[in-house]
């Protein structure tokens, strides 16, 4: 009658920088080819490295490495994957605190609040290392898990709506006393 409770296997702090290694070689694919060209670009202008110009693509770059990134991760882990290509790769996903997929603004909160986990030396990243969930801070912060096995290993099958006993499995004596 009942489904069996499985305690989800979380993903732990190396699994989960393996997976950032290569997510971080997928971003570095999209984002090298995209900064020699702006590159070329200021330097067939011809401008100082110091001018004004060359500072704008820098930031302008920069600009764009961070939309890129942002991008990348909170759409794939809001997808239906749940995981971007490293994760998928290394067999984790991201989920909410009951095992669903997340929306794109809890993705977006959670890439953004690594951040935070950078600061002060990864402690935020660390903690996964040493929390009951593996939660590292930025997961704590946007309420979700990384967890192992893919998003369609685990769908769940919902139990079969209850017989009260009307005709049984067809409609007759439908509403009761008729």
């Amino acid at each position: 009658m009942f489904q069996d409770f499985q305690t989800p296997a979380y993903a732990g702090f190396w699994i989960r920088v393996l997976a950032y290694v290569i997510d971080s070689l997928v971003m570095m694919a999209v984002s090298c080819p995209l900064g020699i060209l702006l590159g070329v670009g200021v330097v067939a202008t011809g401008a100082d490295q110091n001018s004004d110009s060359a500072t704008f693509t820098n930031g302008a770059s920069n600009l764009v490495s961070l939309i890129i990134g942002w991008l990348y991760f909170s759409l794939l882990e809001s997808s239906s994957w749940q995981a971007t290509i490293g994760k998928k790769a290394v067999g984790i996903r991201v989920t909410d605190m009951n095992g669903n997929r997340i929306s794109f603004g809890k993705a977006t909160g959670r890439h953004f609040g690594k951040l935070l986990s950078s600061l002060i030396c990864a402690i935020g990243f660390i903690m996964a290392a040493f929390t009951e969930k593996k939660q590292a801070l930025h997961d704590m912060l946007a309420g979700t898990l990384v967890v192992r096995g893919s998003a369609a290993s685990v769908a769940y099958n919902p139990p079969p709506p209850p017989d009260f006993g009307y005709g049984g499995s067809s409609r007759e004596g439908w509403p009761p006393g008729s």
